[in-house]
């Protein structure tokens, strides 16, 4: 985590495409979304979990960028060109990077992008509350979650610990780099969050570290994962919940943590 020296320093790290992409300011005493800034991206390659990838073969993985500005774009595709070329995986092997899309929200293919020519067209979220009644949920949490709730752990995903976490990341990504926070009464959302009931569950936890290449340190990257019901009057939530599938929702997004899917009946 890294802090600012002088208001010199935080000038130039504010205007730094790199600075304000992997390691924001610090933005001193305050909720912990703004304390310790989320960064404005979360990868997905939970397909490639456990996989041994050919040589010859073609393999992917999405990124999710809420920082959308041209020079960002550049620096990401320029990065992973770079990163391609040092290698990837344990053994460090060399891979080409051969197309970067952007994808619209169904994750069908819009547009070729690259380095000189980004032209990108922002995808939009409404969070609105549905129109049709949507009085049950389920939630699968694809990669390891963890929730706190009262400076701990949370041992269950109860709804209305969720919703208090989706919330204050969505309000915190939109006050960091988008137009403004969320413009919401936390405290009366929160109380009625609290009142959807988690009906049914089917979760387990699993521990998953991962090794730093640059300091050695070990991070662990575990929290729970499986299946969630939750019943109630859920239609202004839903939104919520879509948006989340996105940023996901937790700690450690940025690595992969916190996928979500979700799916409503009526």
């Amino acid at each position: 985590m890294s802090t600012c020296v002088d208001a010199k320093t935080c000038t130039a790290r504010a205007t730094c495409a790199y600075a304000r992409t992997f390691e924001p300011i610090v933005m001193g005493a305050g909720p912990s979304g703004l304390s310790d800034p989320p960064r404005p991206f979360v990868f997905r390659a939970a397909h490639l979990d456990g996989s041994g990838i050919a040589a010859g073969s073609v393999f992917h993985f999405d990124l999710h960028l809420f920082q959308v500005r041209e020079v960002t774009v550049r620096y990401f595709i320029l990065a992973l060109a770079q990163l391609a070329r040092e290698g990837l995986g344990r053994e460090r092997t060399p891979v080409i990077l051969e197309r970067v899309e952007q994808l619209d929200l169904a994750g069908l293919r819009l547009r070729d992008v690259d380095a000189e020519t980004v032209d990108l067209r922002p995808s939009v979220l409404s969070l609105d509350p549905e129109l049709r009644l949507v009085e049950r949920v389920r939630v699968r949490f694809i990669t390891p979650m963890e929730l706190k709730s009262g400076g701990e752990i949370a041992a269950h995903p109860d709804f209305g610990v969720l919703l208090a976490r989706v919330r204050d990341r969505l309000s915190t990504l939109s006050a960091l780099y988008g137009a403004s926070a969320l413009d919401l009464d936390f405290g009366a959302f929160a109380g009625r969050a609290q009142e959807i009931r988690l009906v049914n569950s089917q979760l387990h936890r699993v521990r998953v570290s991962r090794v730093s290449s640059r300091t050695g340190q070990r991070h662990a990257l575990g929290g729970f994962v499986g299946e969630a019901e939750y019943a109630g009057q859920l239609s202004e939530f839903v939104p919520f919940l879509t948006a989340a599938q996105f940023t996901g929702v937790g700690r450690q997004t940025a690595w992969g943590k916190g996928e979500i899917l979700v799916t409503c009946e009526m």
